[in-house]
């Protein structure tokens, strides 16, 4: 069986969906030949020499590895032009953007076989398979590096001869995979670091990294409807968010980083940071908008922009995760492979579709063309 990899052409897209490391256990066991197109790594800093030494059959002509790959393994959905090349008969896996119909209703009048990693089952079992999270982990670090870049004070409190100099103060809003991190990266370097949640669960998280957890009094009935089953943060009763947004408010105020992470898969971004409080903020501050390409926390932001607006500079890269392409690369692509180990039989190499098995099923959005409803 041909596994292919492609390189992507997403603009900005740095990542690849496979690395040396993962070429080598698809080839070990002789089941499957990987092509790889020439220049896939060159973002993530993976030379073509490398797969080569791997196993990997590298490949100039996009559309010979197309043609002849049974699976394709990407970072980004395909665009319409990589489409027109693939088989009928492909098996897709990657970041699909499951939530815009028109993305899967074009891969199923391809005749794809398809899987989203993004509505992989939160359940312990798909840990290893969880690109949102790895991905997102990598994030929350890159935007507080991003932050400390542009800030134009040190992070942490210095005392030196010629007096002291105050920590710098971060306010994260969305305590999930991408703000715990930014929590634990903001601390490592010494700033003061404060964190909002809808969820009352992970007040426990965030004081376990040392951060102080902010908090809205919750009623019974919106405690219980806080989290999603998955372990998302869900959508509020407008009396929640008024209240909501008085707290952000005055803590946002006291910052001097506010780094933001708020999405509801599906959804536009929630606005937490308006734009009178962008101006009522100190100048010199800075916030870093993870939400920027679901239209941000902060309707402020620009996508793939920093500018300065009253004041305040505002960071709005959406793929973060890009510009730490080599570790980056590497989690997804072991990401895919333990995905993708779910389907190949161990002793012939096999490929076995098991609709039983909810990770699968869970993320199977189409199947030969066919797009898969969900109960």
């Amino acid at each position: 069986m041909h596994i292919g990899i492609p390189a992507e052409i997403h603009a900005g897209e740095t990542r690849v969906a496979a690395t040396p490391e993962t070429v080598k256990k698809y080839t070990a066991k002789g089941f499957h030949t990987v092509l790889v197109q020439s220049g896939a790594g060159a973002g993530a800093s993976i030379p073509d020499t490398a797969y080569q030494e791997a196993g990997a059959v590298i490949v100039n002509d996009v559309s010979q590895l197309y043609s002849q790959s049974q699976i394709v393994l990407k970072v980004r959905a395909p665009e319409a032009e990589e489409l027109t090349l693939m088989r009928k008969d492909a098996i897709l896996i990657g970041l699909l953007t499951p939530h815009q119909k028109e993305r899967i209703e074009a891969l199923a009048s391809y005749g794809l076989t398809a899987f989203a990693m993004e509505k992989l089952p939160r359940i312990s079992r798909a840990q290893s398979m969880d690109v949102l999270s790895s991905q997102a982990n990598i994030g929350g670090y890159k935007a507080v590096i991003m932050a400390a870049n542009v800030y134009q004070k040190f992070f942490p409190m210095l005392m030196t001869a010629a007096g002291t100099v105050k920590a710098a103060r971060i306010l994260v809003l969305g305590a999930g995979v991408a703000g715990l991190q930014a929590i634990a990266t903001a601390k490592r370097l010494g700033a003061v670091v404060e964190a909002f949640d809808v969820r009352p669960a992970v007040k426990e998280q965030v004081e376990s990294l040392g951060a102080k957890f902010v908090e809205v009094p919750l009623t019974d009935e919106e405690k219980a409807k806080a989290e999603t089953a998955g372990g998302y943060a869900t959508e509020m009763s407008d009396d929640y968010k008024r209240r909501q947004g008085e707290l952000i408010h005055e803590r946002a105020l006291a910052a001097d980083i506010i780094i933001t992470t708020a999405l509801i898969p599906g959804r536009p971004a929630p606005v937490l940071i308006p734009e009178g409080t962008v101006q009522a903020m100190k100048p010199g501050s800075v916030i870093v908008d993870m939400a920027v390409e679901a239209g941000g926390n902060c309707p402020l932001s620009e996508l793939n922009k920093t500018v300065v607006k009253y004041g305040v500079h505002l960071i709005g890269i959406a793929n973060l995760p890009g510009l730490v392409a080599t570790d980056a690369s590497a989690l997804y692509a072991r990401n895919l492979m333990n995905f993708l180990n779910l389907m190949l039989d161990a002793n012939s190499g096999e490929l076995k579709i098991d609709q039983e098995d909810e990770i699968i099923a869970g993320t199977l959005v189409c199947s030969s063309g066919e797009i898969i409803k969900k109960a």
